[in-house]
C-alpha cells in the first residue's frame, strides 16, 4: 500500500476517533438554539393566577387567591402583602435570557435546574390546579456571570444574566407591622399588670416622660420609661396564629396607647411557653357627632377638623377589622416593655449628705516682724522680786 493511501487512512481514523468522543456529548446536550435577549416568561396574565408556590417540598411557601387578594396558607391564611406579591410576579417576568443552552432533560440535575436542586423555584397555578407557568433558577455558569434557568413547564435550559433573588420564607410575603405611631402624637400610655396600673405622660415639649403619682422617695428610670412610652412607634410580630391555634393563654396584661387625636390602641397580652402573645384593637374615643346645620357656612379650618375626625374614626375601625381575628407572637425584647411592672420603672432617691463647713484658714496678708532681740526667761531663772527673802550678796 502506498504512503499516500496510508496517510488518507490515518486522517479518516483520527476523524472517527474525534467523532466518537464528541458525539455522546452532543447527543446529551441536545439541540441548542441561539437567540437574542428575551423574556423567559411571556404573556402571563396576573388575573389568571389562582395560587403560587415558592420553593419545593415541606418548606415551600404556599399562597392562594382569596377574593381580590391573596393569603399565605403557611401562616394560617393570613393576608399576603400586595406589595410582596406584585414584587414576586414582577421579578418572575423580569428574567431575561441571552441564549438557549440545552433542551435535554438529562442535563437538568447537573445544571441544578431540577426543583430539588434549584436555587429558586416559583410556580404559578390556574384555578383548576394546572400549572400556568413558573421559573426555576439553577446554578451559575463556570467562569461567567450567567445563570442556568428554565420555565417550569419546559425542558429547555437558558442562560440568563442578572437573575433576581426570590424570598423563601412564608413571613416574607406578609406585612409584619402591627402598628406604628409617631411618638410626638402619643398623649398617654397606661399599662396594667399583676402589680396594678400606672400611666406615663410626655414631659413638656421634649422627649422626657413623667409617671403619674410618683412616690416622693422614688425616681423614674428615664431610659426604661421612654421605651415603654414609645413601644408602639414600631410594633412587629414574629408569628401569627388563628385564635383556635393558641390555647391556654391568659391575656392578663394590657397596654393602652392614647393619641392626641383621641385614638386609642388597646393591646391584650399573655405568656405561654416563654412566648408572648397579644390581641389588639383600636377605637376613636371622641364620640361627638360630626354634623352640619342647615345653611351653616363653615370655615376651612372647621371642615378640616371634621374631616380629620372622620378619617381617624375610619382608620381605627379598619385597624380593628384587620387584627381582630388574629393572635400575634411578639419578640421578647419588645414584650418586656409592653408588660413592664411599675416597680421596674422606679429606683430609690439617693439621700443628700450634709456638706461639712470648710475649715477656717488664717488670713493671708502682711505679718508684723518679730522683735530683733526677743526677751525670753531662762527656764530655771528666778526673778529677785519673786522671792522676798532673798539676800543680796553685796549688802
Amino acid at each position: 500500500m502506498s504512503n499516500q493511501k496510508l496517510g488518507i487512512l490515518a486522517i479518516v481514523a483520527a476523524v472517527l476517533v474525534l467523532w466518537a468522543a464528541v458525539q455522546p456529548r452532543l447527543s446529551k446536550q441536545g439541540s441548542v438554539r441561539l437567540s437574542g435577549p428575551a423574556d423567559l416568561i411571556q404573556g402571563l396574565d396576573p388575573a389568571e393566577i389562582d395560587s403560587i408556590v415558592v420553593g419545593h417540598g415541606d418548606d415551600a411557601v404556599r399562597i392562594e387567591r382569596q377574593g381580590s387578594g391573596f393569603v399565605v396558607t403557611n401562616e394560617s391564611n393570613y393576608p399576603a402583602d400586595p406589595k410582596q406579591i406584585n414584587d414576586l410576579i414582577t421579578k418572575s417576568l423580569d428574567v431575561k435570557t441571552t441564549e438557549a443552552y440545552t433542551d435535554n432533560a438529562e442535563n437538568h440535575e447537573e445544571l441544578e435546574v431540577t426543583e430539588e436542586k434549584a436555587r429558586n423555584v416559583v410556580k404559578f397555578f390556574k384555578g383548576d390546579g394546572s400549572l400556568l407557568t413558573g421559573v426555576i433558577i439553577g446554578k451559575s455558569q463556570e467562569a461567567g456571570q450567567s445563570t442556568f434557568v428554565r420555565r417550569a413547564s419546559d425542558d429547555t435550559v437558558w442562560l440568563a444574566e442578572s437573575v433576581p433573588w426570590f424570598r423563601s420564607r412564608a413571613l416574607d410575603y406578609v406585612d409584619q407591622e402591627i402598628v406604628s405611631v409617631k411618638r410626638e402624637d402619643v398623649n398617654a400610655v397606661t399599662v396594667t399588670t399583676s402589680e396594678g396600673t400606672y400611666t406615663l405622660r410626655p414631659k413638656g415639649d421634649g422627649d422626657g416622660v413623667v409617671l403619674a403619682d410618683l412616690p416622693a422617695d422614688k425616681k423614674l428610670k428615664e431610659s426604661d420609661a421612654k421605651s415603654v412610652f414609645g413601644a408602639l412607634t414600631s410594633l412587629r410580630f414574629d408569628d401569627v396564629n388563628a385564635p383556635a391555634e393558641i390555647e391556654g393563654v391568659s391575656f392578663d396584661h394590657q397596654y393602652v396607647c392614647r393619641l392626641d387625636d383621641s385614638t386609642e390602641y388597646r393591646l391584650h397580652l399573655g405568656k405561654k411557653d416563654d412566648k408572648t402573645y397579644l390581641t389588639c384593637e383600636a377605637e376613636y374615643t371622641d364620640k361627638t357627632p360630626v354634623t352640619k346645620k342647615l345653611n351653616e357656612v363653615e370655615s376651612e379650618e372647621q371642615l378640616k377638623e371634621k374631616e380629620a375626625k372622620l378619617l381617624a374614626d375610619e382608620k381605627a375601625q379598619k385597624f380593628t377589622l384587620r387584627h381582630k381575628r388574629w393572635v400575634y407572637e411578639v419578640p421578647d425584647w419588645k414584650a418586656k416593655y409592653l408588660t413592664k411592672n411599675r416597680s421596674e420603672l422606679l429606683e430609690d432617691v439617693e439621700e443628700e449628705t450634709e456638706e461639712k463647713p470648710a475649715e477656717e484658714t488664717p488670713p493671708v496678708g502682711p505679718q508684723l516682724a518679730p522683735s530683733a532681740e526677743p526677751t525670753t526667761a531662762e527656764p530655771n531663772a528666778v526673778s529677785p522680786a519673786a522671792e522676798p527673802n532673798a539676800v543680796d550678796p553685796n549688802a
